[in-house]
C-alpha cells in the first residue's frame, strides 16, 4: 500500500482565509440544486462500511490518490505543510514546498482505461491497491437520479472521505464543494507523485498528505516485507509476528493492518505504535526515528484532540488543491468515463 504523508507544518487557516485561497468552493454549493446530495453520500458510505468495514479506509485513500497527482515545486506561494503546533526545532527541520502543475482533486483517479485512453488506476501506487470504486458508482447513480448532472465525482470523493472518517470514530470537517471533474488523467504522474512506503523522512517532508490516516486500512506484504526482515528500527517481536503472513518470498498480496490494534477505528494508536517501533511501513517509522519530527509523533500519541484537530484542518487544505471550477472540466454522468 502506498503512503500518503502529513507532517503538517505551517499555518492552519480559518474558513475566511480558505475562501481567499479558493473563492469558488463553498460548503453550501449544492443546497439550491441538489439539497439531498450530502445525505445521499453519507447514507451510502455508512451502508458500505457496515457491509465491509475496511471500505472506509479505501474511500479515504481514493481521495488522497486523486488529489496528489502532479504535485511539484515552483515559486507559487502555497505551503506544503500545515500545522498549528509550531516549534523552532520542527521549523528548522522542515522546509516549505510549493505546488504547481496540479492534477488536483478532480476525480481523475476514477477514470477507467479504454483502447484510446490510459488512466491512473494502473499506476504503480494504485494498481491492485485502490478500492471503493463500486461504492462511488452506487453513490453517483443515486445522486444522478436525484439531481442529474449537478454533483461532481470529485466532490463525491471529498464527501465520502469525510463521512468515512467520521463513521469510523474520527473527526469531522467542513467540505468545500463545487469541484468539477477532469477529462484527462496521467498514469505517469500518478506513479511519481505519491511517496512509496520506502520513503525516508526527507521525501516525506517534501510531500503533502495525511500520515495519520494510516490509523485505518491495510498494506500488502510487498509494502512492508523489507521492514520486517531488514529494517533495524523494527521491534523484533512485532516483526516476527508478521513474518508467517509475509514470508521472505511469495504471498505478495497478503494483507496486514496498518494499525494492528484498532485497524477499523480512527484513533491515535498509530502514533503510539511508532513510539514502540511498531510502524508497519518504513515510511511510517521514519516519522519517529531520531529527528525533530519525533516531537510531533509524541504530541499526537498523547493528545487525541491535537491529532484530530490537525488532521481535519489538513483535509480541508488538501481538498482545495487546485480544483477545477466554473467552465473547467465537466460534471461526469458516469465517474468511470468522460461524457
Amino acid at each position: 500500500m502506498v503512503s500518503y504523508k502529513l507532517l503538517l507544518l505551517g499555518l492552519v487557516f480559518a474558513g475566511a482565509v480558505l475562501q481567499s485561497i479558493n473563492g469558488k468552493l463553498f460548503p453550501t454549493s449544492y443546497l439550491p440544486r441538489c439539497p439531498n446530495a450530502l445525505s445521499i453520500v453519507q447514507d451510502e458510505v455508512i451502508a458500505a462500511i457496515k457491509n465491509e468495514r475496511r471500505i472506509g479506509a479505501s474511500l479515504l485513500r481514493l481521495h488522497f490518490h486523486d488529489c496528489f497527482v502532479n504535485v511539484s515545486t515552483t515559486s507559487e506561494v502555497y505551503p506544503s505543510f500545515i500545522h498549528l503546533h509550531l516549534s523552532s526545532d520542527v521549523l528548522k527541520f522542515c522546509t516549505w514546498g510549493f505546488l504547481e502543475k496540479f492534477q488536483g482533486c478532480d476525480a481523475s483517479v476514477l477514470l477507467d482505461d479504454t483502447p484510446g485512453f490510459i488512466g491512473e488506476k494502473t499506476a504503480v501506487p494504485n494498481n491492485n491497491s485502490l478500492g471503493g470504486f463500486e461504492v462511488v458508482d452506487r453513490i453517483k447513480a443515486k445522486v444522478e437520479k436525484a439531481c442529474p448532472g449537478v454533483v461532481s465525482c470529485a466532490d463525491i470523493l471529498a464527501l465520502a472521505a469525510r463521512d468515512s472518517v467520521v463513521h469510523l470514530g474520527g473527526p469531522s470537517w467542513q467540505v468545500y464543494l463545487g469541484r468539477r471533474d477532469s477529462t484527462s488523467a496521467s498514469r505517469s504522474a500518478a506513479s511519481t507523485s505519491i511517496p512509496p512506503p520506502t520513503s525516508n523522512i526527507s521525501s516525506l517532508l517534501s510531500s503533502f498528505a495525511a500520515q495519520g490516516s494510516h490509523t485505518i486500512g491495510l498494506a500488502r506484504c510487498t509494502s512492508f516485507r523489507a521492514r520486517i526482515y531488514k529494517d533495524t528500527t523494527t521491534d523484533a517481536v512485532f516483526a516476527k509476528s508478521l513474518q508467517s503472513n509475509c514470508p521472505v518470498t511469495g504471498n505478495d498480496n497478503n494483507l496486514a493492518s496498518l494499525d494492528l490494534q484498532t485497524p477499523t477505528y480512527f484513533d491515535n494508536l498509530y502514533y503510539k505504535n511508532l513510539l514502540k517501533e511498531k510502524g508497519l511501513l518504513h515510511s511510517d517509522q521514519e516519522l519517529f526515528n531520531g529527528t525533530p519530527a519525533d516531537a510531533m509523533v509524541k504530541l499526537y500519541a498523547s493528545n487525541t484532540f491535537a491529532f484530530f484537530y490537525d488532521f481535519a484542518n489538513s483535509m480541508v487544505k488538501m481538498g482545495n488543491i487546485k480544483p477545477l471550477t466554473g467552465s473547467q472540466g465537466e460534471i461526469r454522468i458516469n465517474c468511470r468515463k468522460v461524457n
